[in-house]
């Protein structure tokens, strides 16, 4: 290590000598990187134009997979409780990053070294290729994680502005990035990039690390500040400043991408032993006012997008509540330890939306859900935008403690089983179950009710209705009827109703409640009008 860091032309100091950088010098450093990102914005947008050596340019899956960094070379491996391991480029990665080891006021580069990687099966002729030039994808962040004689893989930064976060026993599911830029709208979507990272050297004993970050794209750059901190739940604390050359018709912050195959909630499913494929299961939000809504996931037939309206939220985040091995049947895969993504902003974003994006999806090969806050204020050319949150791994969802929480939602036909030319049959009948909070002290004869709310299409306001245990409310002349709630054996207490056929989506939300108290988060679903079966969702 040591050798190799002098030929690099580092300056060597002892463990004792090195500094976490103080704030003043973290703010000198990301003064200087907002002075970069505000000249390239002042600039015409200029795409990555590095070409990679030949040996590079035709790398396919399996061979891409068979380039592994050297774990022996890791950088800070000798010196701090972290480690960095960097990727390869080529593939799906053809425009190298440039990445900055930090120490003090002094930033070295680090040059593409085909020493660092090991090459084998049908990349091993690479060893013998020159690659001039290659550079590298990104880079992975190691820490003693599960053991304290283990550096465990906890953070990855590679492709565009994406990078994936796991907390302690779990496995990488689902991602974030930098920026979403016109999802899901008529035009492309764009995909600005990280350009250039600055990682700053740990003392030997820190449990947190620095990373800033040069953004790039056609409508815009940035600077990015990350404090990445591991542990049972790991937690990164972003702070970037934005500056728009053109003016962006969509700005999605802080983006979680997920894959929603088929679980619970789905209809139409694959000839598959696997009782649920997916990388979350519901989007969860607090609003500004305090309402704690879930929302299921499914995996539409048309793209989805749904909007919830809201002034300074609280959080929101992607989650993955179904937690047990049996639920997924999966030892590869296992969808039991993906981790939930949960957001928390850090100043008030004032009047905008959370904004979920489903995509229909053949297989679980493709992520397929998106989730992120878009301001009611747009981003106009020349304007800058400072923005502050964090996003945090984890085992359990976040909820008020009193609240009961959803923990299954199933549909199915409400047609008479045996009964020929039933009337119900081109009903749907939807079940929703609630658990934990108050509800685990209640006996069944508490008069818990239940509060169901269907969006009037005409008005765009949501109609209430309310029935309870003794009472079953029945509402004809709307799309959904027979809504009811009664309680479990388990503490669980179960809402069911039943949808009319419709030609136009219908827009449900119910919470329970009791004597005028709310007791549970808002279940929100919109569900689509019903179809000859094969059209349905997964």
């Amino acid at each position: 290590m040591l050798k190799r860091l002098l030929t690099l032309g580092w300056l060597i100091f002892s463990t004792a000598a090195m500094a976490e950088p103080s704030d003043s010098a973290l703010s000198e450093w990301q003064e200087t990187i907002r002075q970069r990102a505000q000249s390239l914005a002042d600039a015409p947008y200029s795409p990555p134009s590095r070409a990679l050596p030949q040996a590079s340019q035709s790398l396919d899956y399996d061979t891409y997979r068979q380039i592994r960094f050297d774990p022996e070379r890791a950088y800070w491996r000798d010196d701090s409780l972290f480690s960095i391991q960097l990727f390869h480029s080529g593939y799906l990665f053809p425009h190298p990053v440039a990445l900055n080891l930090v120490e003090d006021k002094d930033a070295t580069l680090l040059a593409f070294d085909p020493d660092d990687f090991i090459y084998e099966g049908n990349a091993a002729e690479l060893s013998t290729s020159d690659l001039q030039g290659a550079g590298h994808a990104g880079f992975r962040l190691h820490y003693p994680l599960n053991t304290s004689d283990y550096q465990d893989e906890f953070a990855v930064f590679l492709g565009a502005s994406y990078f994936r976060l796991i907390g302690r026993d779990q496995v990488y599911g689902l991602s974030t990035r930098g920026l979403a830029i016109d999802t899901a709208l008529a035009g492309d979507e764009e995909f600005p990039s990280f350009r250039e990272f600055w990682l700053f050297t740990p003392e030997a004993d820190d449990t947190a690390v620095h990373i800033m970050a040069l953004l790039d794209g056609p409508s815009l750059s940035g600077a990015y500040h990350f404090r990445l901190e591991p542990g049972h739940q790991t937690q990164i604390d972003v702070d970037a400043m934005l500056y728009a050359r053109e003016d962006v018709t969509k700005l999605g912050i802080a983006p979680l991408t997920s894959m929603f195959a088929y679980g619970d909630i789905s209809r139409n499913r694959p000839d598959d032993v696997r009782p649920r494929v997916h990388d979350s299961d519901g989007l969860l939000l607090e609003t500004g006012r305090g309402e704690w809504i879930w929302r299921p996931l499914n995996n539409p037939r048309r793209v989805r997008v749904s909007a919830f309206l809201d002034t300074n939220p609280r959080g929101f985040g992607l989650m993955q509540r179904e937690q047990a091995f049996d639920h997924y049947l999966d030892a590869e895969a296992q969808y039991h330890r993906r981790p939930s993504h949960w957001v928390t902003p850090r100043d008030n974003w004032g009047a905008g939306h959370v904004e979920l994006v489903e995509l229909p999806t053949p297989d679980e090969t493709h992520d397929n859900i998106v989730a992120y806050w878009v301001s009611e204020t747009p981003l106009r050319a020349g304007e800058t935008r400072h923005l502050r949150y964090q996003t945090q791994t984890r085992h359990q969802a976040p909820t008020a403690p009193l609240l009961a929480q959803v923990i299954r939602t199933r549909q199915g036909s409400a047609a008479v089983p045996g009964e020929a030319n039933s009337q119900s049959a081109g009903q749907r009948q939807w079940v929703v179950d609630f658990a934990g909070g108050e509800l685990a002290r209640l006996t069944v004869d508490q008069p818990v009710k239940l509060r169901l709310e269907t969006l009037n299409p005409d008005t765009l306001a949501f109609e209430t209705f309310s029935s309870d245990t003794q009472n079953t409310q029945d509402t004809q002349e709307g799309p959904v009827t027979l809504a009811q709630i009664n309680a479990l054996p388990d503490k669980t207490w179960r809402a069911t109703f039943r949808v009319q056929p419709s030609a136009i989506p219908v827009d449900v939300r119910l919470a329970l409640t009791l004597r005028g108290n709310v007791i549970s988060e808002t279940w929100s679903y919109v569900i689509d009008p019903l179809v000859e079966h094969g059209d349905e969702d997964a």
